[in-house]
C-alpha cells in the first residue's frame, strides 16, 4: 500500500518583456525602389533574462486518508506502530460534510492543486499517495516516506462532534513545538498564509498550534529525521456549514492550495 510518488522539480523563470526604441535627430533618405517584395527579416530575439535559481527543496506531501479505505475495513484496522512504543489502526476513513463530501477527496484535491505552483517554484514534491481510490498507506508509512525530504506537510480536515467549531489549526509533536525549531518556523508560515488568505483559526481549540503525541505520521517522521519540520494541518471543520461550503467549492479548495503553497515556498526560500 502507498508508495511515494516522485515529482520532478521545475525551475521558476520570470519572463520580463522589455521594449526599447532608439530615436535619431536626422531623417534617413528614402530607400531605392524595389521590383519585388523582399522577405521581412526575422526579428532578433531579446536576450533571455537570467533564470531564477530553482529552490533546492523537497516537500513530502501527505493527503490524509484514501478513497478505498471504507471498503477495506480489515486492512485499515490492522494495527501498526504508532512511533512511541504503542500501536494504532493502519488508517481511518476520515470525516465528511453533511452533504457527504468526503475528507479524503478534499485532502487529495487540495494537494493536487498545490503541486503545480510548488513545482513551478522549483520545489520537488513527493506524495504519500497518487490517487484517491486506493487503500492506505498506513499511518507509519505516512511518516517514514518523508525521510530524506526537507519538510512534511499532512493535509486533513477536522470532524468535530458538533457543528459549532470552525476554522483551521495545526498539530505538531511536543518536540517540534519549541519556538526555534524548524517545525515551529514552518507552522508559523502556514498560519500566516492561511490568515492572509482569509481563513480563521479554529474556534474550538486554544490556539492554532496544538501539541500531540498520538499522530503516528508525525511520530515516525520525527524518528526517521529528527530535524525534519513536520506539521499536520486541519484545514477546517467539515461539519460546520460555513467551512463545509468553502471545502466543497473548487474556488475554496484553490484558496487553501494557494495559501499552503505560498507558505511552503516562503519557508523553502529562507536563507
Amino acid at each position: 500500500m502507498g508508495a511515494a510518488r516522485a515529482r520532478a522539480g521545475v525551475a521558476l523563470s520570470v519572463a520580463l518583456l522589455c521594449c526599447t526604441a532608439a530615436c535619431t535627430s536626422s531623417v534617413a533618405p528614402p530607400p531605392p525602389p524595389v521590383t519585388a517584395a523582399a522577405p521581412t527579416p526575422a526579428m532578433s530575439a531579446s536576450p533571455s533574462p537570467a533564470s531564477t535559481p530553482a529552490l533546492s527543496f523537497t516537500l513530502a506531501l501527505d493527503p490524509g486518508h484514501n478513497g478505498g479505505n471504507a471498503t477495506h475495513v480489515r486492512e485499515i484496522n490492522a494495527p501498526v506502530p504508532d512511533g512511541r512504543g504503542g500501536s494504532k489502526a493502519c488508517n481511518t476513513v476520515g470525516t465528511a460534510t453533511a452533504s457527504g463530501y468526503p475528507e479524503h477527496a478534499f485532502n487529495f484535491d487540495v494537494a493536487t492543486r498545490m503541486i503545480p505552483t510548488l513545482e513551478h517554484a522549483g520545489i520537488t514534491v513527493i506524495t504519500s499517495r497518487d490517487s484517491d481510490d486506493g487503500v492506505g498507506p498506513c499511518v507509519d508509512e505516512r511518516g517514514t516516506f518523508a525521510a530524506g525530504a526537507d519538510a512534511l506537510v499532512s493535509l486533513h480536515a477536522n470532524g468535530s462532534a458538533t457543528t459549532t467549531p470552525h476554522g483551521f489549526f495545526l498539530i505538531v509533536t511536543p518536540e517540534g513545538a519549541a519556538a526555534s525549531s524548524p517545525t515551529s518556523q514552518l507552522a508559523a508560515e502556514v498560519i500566516a498564509q492561511l490568515r492572509q488568505a482569509g481563513f480563521q483559526e479554529n474556534s474550538g481549540v486554544a490556539g492554532p498550534l496544538q501539541q500531540r503525541t498520538d499522530i503516528a505520521g508525525l511520530n515516525h517522521a520525527a524518528a526517521a529525521a529528527p530535524q525534519l519540520p513536520a506539521v499536520l494541518i486541519e484545514l477546517g471543520e467539515m461539519r460546520n456549514p460555513d467551512d463545509a461550503a468553502v471545502m466543497e467549492s473548487p474556488a475554496g479548495r484553490q484558496r487553501y492550495a494557494d495559501a499552503l503553497a505560498a507558505a511552503i515556498i516562503s519557508y523553502a526560500s529562507r536563507p
